[in-house]
């Protein structure tokens, strides 16, 4: 990196030319609609070039219907401030071609595993996915393309018996919305002690999803 300096992600939001980006569950990420897979890979060439210039090591995904760029950070507290720079120029690049901003698509997906507290069930998702560990209770796809896990004790407990649920980190702006159609699809809401950071879900029978919104105001 080309800073030692870094932002939360309200600190980051206030950075000027980044409008377009979000924070989600593995850092800032934006959104670029496009017409064809041509258009949309009319950004790659940017994306690399401020990739080098910044010192920044972004995420790429390109396909027919846009271009999705994000900057892993796992640490909310620790987003580099060169991030910043070059969130702001591939915003312009992007412009420049026709790429239209969509802030409402930006999403993180993740599995949070919960576990008895005498079990431990990371070596074996570490082993049947191939993942590689993540501090000290999660996991990741080493390419990033899979969701991450988390692992974590159930509360009053019982053995050999697991529970999963998805959490989905989306922006600020969109939480409410996904809240409330995901209530109308069908689901109940399980908790919202915790909102607006995140509301607990449960679907007809009972799977639970969190949707959260806090790693984009967070800081």
């Amino acid at each position: 990196m080309t800073s030692e300096r870094t932002l939360t992600p309200a600190e980051f939001h206030r950075a000027p030319g980044v409008g377009a980006w979000r924070v989600t569950g593995v850092g800032p990420q934006a959104v670029f609609t496009a017409t064809s897979l041509a258009h949309a890979a009319g950004l790659v060439g940017p994306v690399v070039a401020e990739a080098e210039r910044t010192g920044i090591h972004p995420d790429l995904d390109v396909r027919p219907e846009g271009v999705v760029v994000r900057v892993p950070c796992f640490d909310f507290d620790d987003i580099p401030a060169a991030v910043a720079e070059f969130a702001a120029a591939v915003s312009r690049a992007a412009a420049e071609l026709g790429l239209e901003p969509d802030p409402t698509r930006p999403q993180t997906v993740g599995i949070y595993v919960a576990q008895h507290s005498e079990a431990d069930a990371r070596p074996f998702f570490l082993a049947a996915l191939g993942y590689e560990p993540l501090g000290d209770t999660d996991a990741i796809d080493p390419m990033r393309c899979g969701p991450q896990l988390a692992f974590n004790p159930l509360r009053h407990d019982a053995p050999r018996r697991g529970r999963t649920h998805f959490d989905v980190y989306v922006p600020a702006d969109q939480a409410q919305a996904r809240v409330d159609a995901a209530l109308a699809a069908g689901g109940r809401l399980a908790d919202d002690s915790h909102a607006p950071a995140w509301w607990s879900l449960a679907s007809p029978d009972n799977h639970g999803v969190d949707i959260a919104s806090w790693p984009d105001t967070y800081g």
